[in-house]
């Protein structure tokens, strides 16, 4: 028999979210199992069709790492970003604008939507610098690095995107862009998310990722962090709290939210059906990040 209040408790939410533009980041570690992969674009599908336009970017950071290993060559990460040079921008371009985007439009086809795929390059979608050698600190050792092909982006045009949403498409975004020389850049797909939350002005940022959130203490998954500021986000990840792995993520949350993004949210893809509980629920799931000023006022 159907539960009637589920429907009834998601009835305010589609009305306030109708027209409203998320973007919503998929960790590829999320993509590489074929029954979780349908589930994924099913839910996005559905939020899709309730009325809520999508714009959806996808890592695949696994999925290059294991091609990486089977031609031979192992994948170089610091401070959890990828060091790219030419045989691993071989692999991501082959990895996140080929078999992944590919698979993401066509599970999203099966359940109805009309997904688009791109990356940074289409009509100059993200337009990007090469990173310079960076010094970075690991185990309280500073050093430099050369990221070779990664890419930081200068710039913005979000036009094609909008003129596809507003035609009811989905553009499933692959994190790949190019600098003005044309030379093809890998950039991390947390911040290609999070600066185009920024651009097309989003209600939300929601990173789906492999973890329930962000955690006071990771290593022993102590109290989860249901709600931060933009201020208390930078203070864990200042601090070290936030981890190697969950930094980006939540760096990404705080630019978006301190760019004019409503909220960001971090939640757990590996729980079925979690964006639906995210958004159509008023309990929710992850960690949410807000603005200094919101929190200020609800006190």
């Amino acid at each position: 028999m159907l539960d009637v209040s589920i429907l009834i408790q998601a009835l305010p939410y589609i009305r306030a979210f109708r027209d409203r533009l998320f973007v919503i980041k998929v960790g590829g570690e999320l993509l590489r199992d074929a029954e979780r992969l349908d589930a994924i674009a099913g839910d996005l599908t559905l939020i899709h069709m309730v009325g809520v336009r999508l714009v959806v970017v996808h890592g695949g950071g696994p999925q290059a790492n294991e091609l990486s290993e089977s031609l031979g060559f192992a994948p170089q990460l610091v401070g959890g970003r990828r060091v790219t040079d030419e045989r691993a921008l071989e692999v991501a371009k082959m990895v996140f604008a080929g078999k992944i985007n590919t698979e993401l439009l066509s599970a999203l086809g099966k359940h109805g939507g009309r997904a688009v795929g791109l990356s940074g390059i289409d009509a100059g979608l993200i337009r990007a610098r090469r990173r310079p050698r960076t010094t970075v600190v690991e185990d309280g050792r500073p050093h430099e690095i050369d990221f070779g092909y990664v890419g930081d982006i200068e710039a913005i045009a979000p036009e094609l995107l909008l003129q596809l949403v507003d035609k009811g498409f989905i553009p499933v975004v692959a994190s790949l862009a190019a600098d003005a020389s044309g030379t093809i850049l890998n950039i991390n797909a947390d911040t290609i998310a999070s600066e185009l939350a920024i651009a097309l002005a989003a209600e939300k940022l929601i990173m789906l990722t492999s973890v329930p959130g962000v955690y006071r203490d990771y290593a022993t998954r102590r109290e989860l962090l249901s709600v931060l500021t933009v201020s208390e986000a930078q203070r864990l990840i200042d601090d070290g709290t936030a981890g190697k792995g969950m930094a980006p993520k939540l760096a990404a949350c705080a630019r978006a939210v301190g760019g004019g993004v409503g909220k960001a949210h971090i939640i757990n893809g590996l729980t079925r059906h979690s964006l639906l509980m995210e958004i159509f629920t008023q309990k929710g799931i992850g960690t949410m990040v807000v603005a200094d000023a919101e929190a200020a006022s609800a006190t």
